[in-house]
């Protein structure tokens, strides 16, 4: 019964079930629920003011919630958040470095907060300057560092104590190009034996790294699942139908996925596998209903145009 217990937690080590956070009239988080497990990247996605980083601070222990329950490995961490901590490596969205220690002074100060031994600490902040790609810097003063290498000592920070759970928010704003190569490699290089959580608002991000993603909007968790199927979702044709007269979308929920457009009751957009047999299709109820067509346009829809359709949903 224990091996069964711990291959559950292995596989589902971060839980989070109907977390709710309200600042006076304002809910911040609605019931936000969702999973992740080790081995993968699960990007946390949003659009700027969607509750991503209050998610984040209250899974780490820096914000309390209304109401909800969050898991660690099992554990309650929001009865428990001393004892979760430490299994939780946090890199907020300001990185929280002090500009006048040395890179390595930083980084052995930071394992001394977690109680490791020095001779273990000092094992450590080697084993992370060599993974962070932080030789050529490692003598100098975080001040004197790039925003690509300053990005760089906060990983080695959040990692120091060599957590289970790794939560990144926003870990990649404001580098350039060659920056946010590296750093991409360097997250998935630390998420093969970890759980690890990346939030952003960028949606190209969660494309170049992740395996599972969340979205979240004004507190609501809209969609969550692996990224292969929203990318199957975002192969869909989008056929454009646009009318004089007014439609009803019961005359077309037969052929698929249906709802009015931007131009109201008479313009309909159809999110359809194939579009063959539907244009014909929508050609006979034209017919039928003695409709005055004035276009009928096909498309495909991406990964943005599904993201801005569900976080635009009313």
């Amino acid at each position: 019964m224990r091996v069964i217990f711990s291959l559950v937690l292995l596989f589902m080590s971060l839980q989070v079930s109907q977390l709710t956070k309200v600042y006076g009239s304002q809910k911040v988080l609605d019931a936000v629920s969702f999973s992740a497990e080790p081995g993968r990247i699960l990007g946390f996605l949003g659009p700027n003011g969607a509750g991503k980083s209050t998610t984040m601070k209250i899974i780490t222990g820096y914000l309390a919630a209304d109401s909800g329950e969050v898991k660690v490995l099992g554990e309650n961490a929001l009865e428990n958040p001393k004892k979760v901590s430490s299994r939780i490596g946090y890199l907020p969205e300001h990185n929280p470095i002090y500009l006048d220690l040395y890179v390595r002074e930083f980084l052995e100060f930071s394992g001394g907060i977690y109680g490791m031994k020095s001779a273990a600490i000092r094992q450590r902040v080697d084993e992370l300057i060599r993974k962070t790609g932080l030789q050529p810097e490692q003598h100098k003063k975080i001040g004197q560092l790039s925003k690509g290498y300053r990005q760089r000592v906060g990983l080695a920070r959040a990692l120091i104590h060599d957590p289970q759970v790794v939560i990144l928010d926003e870990p990649t704003t404001g580098l350039d190009p060659n920056q946010l190569v590296e750093i991409r490699a360097l997250i998935q290089e630390i998420a093969a034996d970890k759980t690890l959580i990346f939030s952003t608002h960028i949606l190209q991000e969660v494309e170049a790294i992740c395996q599972d993603v969340v979205i979240i909007n004004r507190g609501k968790i809209l969609a969550a699942s692996p990224l292969s199927e929203l990318r199957g979702k975002a192969t869909a044709v989008e056929l454009t139908l646009e009318t004089e007269e007014a439609l009803e979308l019961s005359w077309f929920e037969s052929l698929g996925e249906v709802k009015f457009g931007p131009k109201g009751t008479k313009e309909l957009i159809l999110s359809v596998p194939e579009a063959n047999e539907v244009r014909k299709a929508l050609m006979q109820i034209i017919a039928s209903r003695n409709l005055n067509l004035i276009s009928l346009n096909q498309g495909k829809k991406n990964l943005e145009t599904l993201f801005r359709e569900i976080t635009q949903a009313p």
